[in-house]
């Protein structure tokens, strides 16, 4: 297996503990670091937004939607890649979507492989 640079921290926020697991074997069976996080709020409030070079956040979680939360990582770090994840497809027609160059969104079940290149294509500039 190749080690990835530390630049390739990948944060994952998802209030159920299952799917954060399983995100998170995901993400180490390619080699990658994952940080995990139960809440946005305990990501912003862990101090380790800088080390994250890509965040995964489910849309629908109590308090701070992954929404909200990526408006509030993208006012520190403009340029770190998004990828959100959600359960149910049928609020993105209500929620408030970026525009172009906004993340990549996936429905729950996600096909692994998929996600995962989705991940390397966000990480993709930080290397070239």
């Amino acid at each position: 297996m190749t080690v990835r640079p530390a630049s390739q921290v990948v944060a994952v926020i998802d209030d159920d503990p299952r799917i954060l697991r399983s995100l998170e074997d995901l993400l180490e069976s390619a080699d990658y670091a994952v940080r995990a996080f139960a809440s946005g709020a305990a990501l912003l409030q862990s101090g380790r937004l800088d080390e994250i070079a890509c965040v995964i956040s489910d849309v629908e979680m109590p308090g701070m939607d992954g929404f909200e939360l990526l408006r509030l990582v993208h006012e520190i770090r403009p340029e770190l890649p998004a990828i959100l994840i959600t359960g149910y497809p049928e609020t993105l027609e209500w929620l408030p979507l970026p525009g172009a160059g906004g993340p990549r969104v996936f429905t729950k079940p996600f096909d692994g492989p998929e996600l995962l290149a989705a991940v390397r294509t966000a990480l993709r500039p930080l290397h070239e």
